[in-house]
């Protein structure tokens, strides 16, 4: 009786609890990556350790684009000197002429004091006498013209003091120095060059902040431990190739430890959709450039495949595709290959690139050319 008397829980307040929840139903799923890898593009292919790939990317941009300055900057402008040319340079207006102007400023300032201080004593004197013969002739004379005759004297004498005093005052007044003035037209030239200083500065804010401006672009490939570095290429600009090869024979000539994570980099200067039509197809830019017809010196070559989340492709068929569309009188040696064409396949898309001494650089891993010697 006890069981049958105990209060059931209400289920109306037991499913109040329980959340609503919604499945996307006719909903495009969002992807993770919003620059997925796709066709058309260049850059670089990184592998790295797994689950470390967005330290990788941010590491590779930073390494590829200091090489990337180092290639650009490498060439010396024309028209420099090589050596600097040791040259004693004098202004027209200097500071040594400004001590000398002071100096003669200062002696002729004592020359005009010793000039004033001569005129006012022999004045003096001259008043003393006049005031004394003043005196003897006043006896003779009438008071009259006694009386016009002081107030002319005094009149005199004020105008001789007020002389003496200005003289004195013009004296003391130092003597004005040169000044540096500037013209109109170099305050304008400086407001110019500010002004475009702050144009290019904003210019290139703007330019990383926008990600559609920017040189290197981490792109999303969807595999683990691989990372792709998209690169827009100018004119006049180096290249993919031009910037891993100039990246590992620095490495392997420095032994500088360079990043953490990385482990491989290949450059991509062609992606086509992973098929043998599309392959030869887009081997043509690198065949008229690597491995022209008409030459007298042919090289020996290689291919390098690898695929990775795509098991539908024949690796054979993709490697002699690319090894008959190169001309006839360039030869194929796997064990020192001059020149090695690497074909990676991820998921769709093939990546392709020419490398040069890969087995020489460690197969182009960085993390193993900047290891020390054991």
């Amino acid at each position: 009786m006890a069981i049958e008397n105990k209060a059931k829980p209400n289920t109306a307040t037991t499913k109040g609890k329980k959340r609503k929840q919604y499945l996307p139903y006719n909903k495009a799923v969002k992807k993770r990556g919003a620059y997925p890898l796709r066709p058309g593009i260049q850059g670089f292919f990184i592998t790295c350790d797994g689950g470390r790939e967005r330290q990788a990317a941010h590491e590779a941009i930073n390494v590829i684009d200091s090489f990337f300055e180092e290639l650009v900057h490498r060439k010396k402008p024309a028209g420099l000197p090589n050596k600097p040319l040791n040259k004693k340079i004098t202004f027209s207006y200097s500071d040594a002429e400004d001590d000398n102007e002071e100096e003669a400023d200062d002696e002729g300032e004592e020359k005009g004091q010793e000039e004033v201080i001569k005129s006012d004593t022999s004045r003096e004197n001259d008043a003393r006498q006049e005031s004394l013969t003043n005196k003897v002739f006043d006896h003779h004379n009438s008071d009259d013209v006694c009386h016009g005759k002081v107030t002319e004297e005094t009149n005199d004498s004020k105008k001789d003091g007020a002389s003496i005093e200005n003289q004195a005052d013009n004296s003391k007044e130092p003597p004005a120095k040169k000044q540096c003035i500037e013209t109109d037209t170099s305050k304008s030239a400086t407001n110019e060059k500010e002004k475009s200083i702050d144009k290019l500065i904003e210019a290139e804010l703007k330019e990383l902040g926008d990600k559609s401006k920017r040189r290197f672009l981490n792109l999303d490939s969807g595999c683990n431990g691989l990372v792709f570095v998209q690169m827009r290429k100018k004119d006049g600009d180096p290249g993919p190739k031009d910037i891993v090869q100039h990246m590992m024979t620095s490495a392997a000539s420095t032994r500088k430890h360079m990043s953490r994570f990385i482990l491989r980099v290949l450059p991509v200067e062609v992606a086509c959709y992973a098929s043998e039509e599309e392959i030869t197809r887009a081997m043509n830019p690198l065949i008229v450039q690597y491995f022209p017809m008409d030459t007298q010196n042919p090289k020996k070559f290689a291919v390098l495949y690898e695929a990775r989340a795509n098991s539908g492709i024949d690796r054979m068929k993709i490697i002699n595709s690319v090894a008959k569309s190169i001309p006839a009188h360039h030869k194929v040696d796997l064990s020192n290959p001059d020149m090695t064409i690497v074909v990676e396949i991820v998921k769709t898309v093939c990546l392709i690139g020419v490398v040069e001494k890969y087995k020489e650089l460690a197969k182009y891993n960085l993390r193993q050319l900047t290891s020390p010697k054991q």
